[in-house]
Order: structure tokens, then sequence, then C-alpha cells
């Protein structure tokens, strides 16, 4: 079974974004977080939405994560 990678663009202190990443870790993801305040054009891009995931290059989720939609997306990446 392949192995989904995913970047979580986030930012310190968001309880959202640490949400996010624990989601993401329980169903097997290697999470490769990005802070967004690190960074002027990411931040422009993402301030209002955080936290933001690409999973396997692909945005899927931003704000929130909906763990159903999260377990189609992972059963369909790992065929």
């Amino acid at each position: 079974m392949a192995v989904c990678s995913a970047i979580l663009y986030t930012r310190r202190g968001c309880c959202s974004c640490d949400q996010a990443k624990a989601l993401l870790k329980k169903h097997g993801l290697a999470v490769q977080e990005i802070d967004i305040d690190g960074d002027p054009q990411l931040h422009e891009r993402y301030n209002e939405c955080v936290p933001v995931v690409f999973i396997n290059e692909r945005e899927r989720f931003r704000g929130r994560i909906d763990e159903r939609l999260l377990l189609r997306i992972l059963r369909s990446e790992m065929k």
C-alpha cells in the first residue's frame, strides 16, 4: 500500500491546525508542516483559511478537515 504525504500550511497557536495535524497523523499520513507566517506570499495566500492541507500535491482541505471525506480521499489515493 502506498503512503500518502501531506503538507499542512499552518501557523503557531492555531488550534484548528493542531487538530488537523492530529487527524492526518491518526490516519497514517506523513505530515510536513509549513508556517505561513514565515513567508509573505504564503501569508497573503492562506492567512484567512489555515489550516490548508495538500495530500499528494493536491489541495484537499481549507479551514477544517472532514474526516469522512479524508478517508475517501485516502482510499482513492492508495489504490
